[in-house]
């Protein structure tokens, strides 16, 4: 009986999955909206107990993070304005770069020149970053879309709270689930906000006195990378350091390398977890794991909202007793 009811999870575990992934291009800005609309409202709720008007607060609020996000907007294009006049020059550069690496390896017996030629390609690379940001402008082309499900959702939130009384009434323990869900939502976000934008500032200061070429976009991608875990950080310090490589020389490259590692070490693996405390409760192979779904099912967005999607699933697992050893497998701890 226990084994059927295991094939019947994975069943329909992969059904939810394959539906989820069929219909990623409605379920994602819904997803986003969601969390950004639990992000948002705390903020709206803090400027109507000073007495100002729910619909006003709202638009203050919405048009300080749009104001934000155009200044921000404004230097990224401009830096890549600048960094897509240098391309051409940049793959030139990198081709003489892996042929005089090849050269060298050479010296020492080794011959790179077949991962040179597939996974350090020039336009192999070129085309993936190209890839990168067309899946970034997707998110940002149903920004429109997604700000309208984000006002509806916060104007009806007292609707919201009466639904979530009205099914404690039934299930007690669905008040519980949406407290344990919003407050760590909020907590982890407000911190990985606060972290990235440390990372970004200190990234790009540290590439000015260093004198990397674009260091603004460079410290902007620091900032927006931040928020995957585990390997943002490291994908963020890629092309940086290919730039310095290429536009300066070795010692700036060494630099630069060091610059990132001290930041991610110091954020990443201290100041982060000094405020997070004991965490979100998922364990580290998880939070690995839940990047490659999340990601497959829903592209560059399920990386970004991979975190928060998997402490939501442990949240609703945690809630069934018979889903429960599926929530103690996604923890980072068993509690006896």
């Amino acid at each position: 009986m226990k084994n059927n009811l295991f094939i019947i999870y994975i069943a329909s575990f992969v059904l939810v999955a394959a539906g989820l992934k069929a219909a990623s291009a409605v379920v994602l800005p819904f997803l986003i909206a969601i969390f950004l609309a639990i992000i948002v409202s705390p903020l709206i709720d803090k400027l109507v107990v000073i007495k100002i008007p729910r619909i006003l607060a709202f638009l203050i609020v919405v048009g300080a993070i749009f104001t934000s996000l155009g200044l921000i907007g404004s230097v990224v294009i401009k830096t890549i304005n600048g960094l897509l006049t240098h391309l051409p020059e940049l793959q030139v550069k990198f081709k003489a770069f892996s042929d005089e690496l090849a050269i060298y390896a050479l010296n020492y017996n080794l011959d790179v020149t077949p991962f040179m030629q597939s996974d350090l390609d020039p336009n192999k690379i070129f085309s993936t970053l190209t890839a990168f940001l067309k899946g970034s402008t997707e998110i940002v082309g149903k920004g429109f879309f997604i700000f309208l499900l984000v006002t509806f959702m916060l104007f009806e939130k007292h609707i919201f709270v009466q639904k979530v009384e009205y099914f404690e009434t039934k299930n007690p323990q669905t008040k519980g689930m949406v407290d344990t869900f919003t407050s760590n939502l909020k907590r982890y976000l407000a911190i990985k906000f606060l972290a990235s934008i440390a990372t970004g500032m200190i990234v790009f200061i540290g590439l000015e006195i260093i004198g990397v070429a674009y260091a603004p976009l460079w410290g902007v991608v620091a900032f927006v990378l931040n928020f995957i875990p585990t390997i943002g950080s490291v994908v963020a310090a890629l092309p940086a350091l290919l730039v310095a490589i290429l536009l300066n020389d070795i010692s700036t490259a060494f630099y630069t390398f060091v610059l990132y590692v001290v930041v991610n070490i110091t954020i990443g693996n201290f100041i982060e977890p000094k405020f997070l405390g004991k965490g979100l409760g998922i364990s580290t192979l998880v939070v690995l794991l839940s990047l490659l779904f999340w990601g497959y099912l829903f592209g560059l967005g399920g990386a970004f909202l991979a975190i928060p999607l998997t402490m939501s699933l442990k949240i609703a697992l945690d809630a069934n007793p018979n889903t429960k050893f599926i929530a103690v497998l996604l923890s980072d701890k068993v509690e006896k």
